[in-house]
């Protein structure tokens, strides 16, 4: 059962939709207790990531989520905070994977936020992408992303520059795009984590 960790900076209905849609059971996770009664977890986020940060160091969750052994997903923000330090405000964040958050540089000539539907390609195989092909399409809505690292990157996409769609350390893994907004690939990848050993 997936415990959604409730925080006050997450999107939390469309990811409910999804995972009603495919009778993936879930509930919220609001203490440290709560942990207790899930096997995987995820934690969601939208907006900026130092408030974000600042909302789930409010909640006092923090040290319990850096030290679950189960399955954790970021996604977006989400994602965003298991990394070590965003531009975005200047913000520590909980370094669980040691990478860095960077703002879309004007030097790129993108539209800024990035939003739409991007390739997303593996660079290594992982469980979390069982049966979905190589260069499916993912839904992203974002100004800052994850620097590429072979170490922790599992998939990238490219927006002006390579960056880190996917990331994963141990237990711990990230994704940048909204799989609960990306179709039957993001649908395939949810329960893929709701399968992870």
């Amino acid at each position: 059962m997936i415990g959604i960790v409730y925080y006050g900076a997450g999107n939390i209905f469309s990811l409910t939709a999804a995972l009603d849609r495919l009778g993936l059971q879930y509930g919220m996770i609001k203490t440290a207790e709560d942990f207790e009664q899930y096997d995987r977890y995820i934690i969601p986020g939208v907006g900026h990531a130092g408030s974000a940060m600042q909302k789930l160091n409010d909640t006092g969750l923090v040290p319990s989520i850096l030290a679950l052994k189960k399955p954790v997903l970021g996604i977006c923000v989400g994602m965003q905070l298991l990394t070590l330090h965003s531009e975005e405000g200047d913000s520590k964040l909980t370094g669980i994977i040691p990478l860095e958050t960077k703002l879309f540089s004007d030097e790129l000539q993108v539209k800024v936020p990035h939003t739409g539907w991007n390739k997303v390609f593996r660079t290594v195989e992982s469980p979390l992408f069982n049966e979905i092909p190589q260069g499916s399409h993912f839904y992203f809505v974002h100004s800052y992303f994850i620097e590429f690292n072979s170490t922790f990157t599992i998939a990238l996409a490219e927006y002006g520059i390579k960056f880190s769609a996917v990331i994963q350390k141990d237990n711990f893994y990230g994704v940048q795009f909204h799989p609960e907004k990306s179709g039957l690939a993001g649908e395939q990848l949810l329960k893929n984590f709701a399968h992870l050993a």
